[in-house]
This record gives structure tokens, sequence and C-alpha cells, in this order.
């Protein structure tokens, strides 16, 4: 396994993150922490530049964002071109995402999910790869936007 997954949190994830990490790390993944680890009060949208950041340098292949709802970290990091970020809620989504939109971002709530699920989504998303074919024409309209 040798993906490089950014990882980030607002103040609502900073427990799931770290578990996740080294949920990740045991599984063979290099993950690049980018914050943050306390849950004093940050703004999300800070976090999520951070992690596209990484991608769009090529320092990372995926990133997975958790704030409260995983929405505002889905908003922010989709403001950024070349990054396609997914809000998802279970496996079936997760895995579609990655299969037709060609995802490059997870984003997932901590307060809306439980650990488990997020564990079950982010294998999911990572297992799945993308389908091209017709929907290479719809990611290329997207990054055309």
């Amino acid at each position: 396994m040798s993906k490089i997954i950014a990882i980030a949190s607002d103040h609502a994830g900073p427990d799931y993150k770290k578990r996740l990490i080294e949920y990740l790390t045991a599984k063979g993944y290099t993950c690049l922490n980018m914050g943050t680890d306390t849950e004093d009060s940050v703004d999300y949208p800070i976090y999520a530049h951070k992690v596209c950041e990484k991608i769009l340098s090529g320092e990372a292949e995926f990133g997975i964002l958790i704030c409260g709802t995983g929405i505002g970290m889905s908003i922010a990091a989709n403001k950024h071109a070349g990054i396609r970020a997914g809000l998802c809620a279970d496996p079936e989504s997760a895995a579609l995402t990655r299969q037709h939109n060609n995802a490059n971002v997870l984003c997932m709530g901590a307060r809306t999910l439980s650990f488990e699920k997020v564990v079950e989504i982010t294998d999911a998303f990572l297992g799945a790869e993308f389908l091209g074919g017709r929907h290479q024409r719809r990611v290329d309209m997207l990054e055309n936007l």
C-alpha cells in the first residue's frame, strides 16, 4: 500500500482523525496529519485548504476531511480547482464517488457518524477505482466549469 493520504479535521473531529490515522497506518498507508489536534475552536476552511494543497502539489494522492457534519469541509474543499470532494455517509456513496466522480477527497461528519461507520466509508472510498469511460467526460466537464 503506497498511497499517501492527507487528513485534517476541525475541532469536532480530532479524536476520529487520530484513530483513523492509526487505522490507516496499520493498513500500510502513509498519513499526513494536517491538524487540528485539539477540540479548541478552529476555522475549518484553513484545514480543508491544507489538505487540498497537499493533493494539488502531488504530495498526497487522497484527502480525508472531518468536521461536525462534513458539509463545511466539503464546501471548502470543492472551492479548489482540481479537487473533487465527496461528502459520504455510507460505504456505497463512498465507492460510487470514487468510481463515477474520481473524487480525491472524502468528507465525513464526526457528529453524524460512528467511528465504525467512518472506517467502513473510508475503506470503501480507498478500495474503489475510477471507472473512466463515460464518467471521464463528466469529470472533464467539472474541471472546465
